[in-house]
């Protein structure tokens, strides 16, 4: 459905088709109506069975997590929406889905870039919250633009017009190394091509760290070079707040009980206040004047968590 980073997995294996067997007329009629290419759930009990095959005798018990973790309200929203796609699906999440009740500092900054390309980065407090948030943000002025977001998010047929896909972790597995390197070469293309892009550099969302505190992770430095080779002015977004505290317990247990809990938390957050606060544009003089990857790196994010003050 919704979301941008590794740690939102769990959120994109349900099925609206299998929560309830009389489902099935259901998909199939918002399957009319959805867009060119897009389909009502994110993933169905079928593509679960070909990804677990374990799973494919044990139904039931399937369903019932799956709507345990809140798969089976996930993809009724995706199926709700499916008419449209890209930024306009982020549109109709925030404003008529979840009713978030915005206040955005210094939101007239992305007023001055109508056209031309540009970078965000950002932190990755809440997880899919972010991902929705910065593209209905960015996309009422730039409807070009797109985000960098993990492999599995493809999945979410609405969302793909908006999505650049990689794998951000390391593996020695050639197709998923084959789909990173195709991503950075398209996200090259589309900022070269003189459009917008938006990063969550962390890869994954915010966690405790040994201080006690919820930051992101460390940023990932392949993203930091990437923009040194862009060469684009770039606007640091800032997201205030954080997941539960379950929420980040869980976490310090074992990252899958974390993940799934991602899908409850955005519920919860429905009809609430959401902060968020953007920079102003870091010009390509100012990145110029670092003299690599990593030094860059710590001034984009030092200068997206200073905006925590505001």
């Amino acid at each position: 459905m919704l979301v941008l980073s590794i740690d939102f997995f769990v959120i994109f294996v349900g099925s609206k088709r299998f929560v309830m067997s009389e489902n099935n007329n259901i998909s199939s009629a918002e399957n009319r109506r959805c867009a060119p290419g897009v389909r009502p759930d994110v993933l169905n009990f079928e593509d679960i069975a070909k990804m677990a095959p374990g799973l494919a005798s044990h139904r039931k018990f399937v369903e019932k997590a799956l709507h345990w973790i809140g798969l089976d309200e996930v993809n009724a929203i995706h199926g709700r929406y499916c008419y449209s796609t890209g930024v306009e699906f982020s549109h109709h999440l925030v404003e008529d889905e979840f009713r978030f009740k915005l206040r955005i500092d210094n939101e007239e900054v992305l007023s001055r870039f109508p056209e031309g390309a540009f970078i965000t980065v950002s932190n990755h407090p809440f997880g899919g919250m972010d991902g929705i948030l910065l593209l209905h943000i960015v996309g009422k002025y730039r409807k070009d633009y797109q985000v960098m977001v993990n492999m599995i998010l493809n999945n979410i047929s609405a969302m793909r017009p908006s999505f650049i896909a990689v794998d951000p972790i390391k593996t020695d597995d050639p197709e998923k190394k084959a789909v990173t390197m195709q991503g950075i070469r398209r996200a090259m293309a589309h900022v070269r091509d003189g459009h917008p892009l938006g990063f969550f550099p962390a890869g994954a969302v915010s966690k405790i760290d040994k201080s006690l505190h919820i930051r992101d992770r460390e940023w990932q430095p392949t993203i930091t070079r990437l923009i040194r080779q862009l060469k684009v002015p770039v606007i640091p977004i800032y997201f205030h707040g954080h997941n539960s505290t379950f929420f980040n317990i869980l976490g310090l247990i074992d990252w899958r009980l974390r993940s799934a809990r991602l899908p409850k938390e955005i519920f919860l957050k429905r009809g609430k206040d959401v902060h968020v606060s953007i920079g102003e544009p870091i010009s390509v003089e100012k990145q110029a004047e670092f003299p690599d990857a990593d030094s860059l790196g710590k001034y984009l994010r030092e200068q997206t968590y200073a905006l925590s003050r505001l």
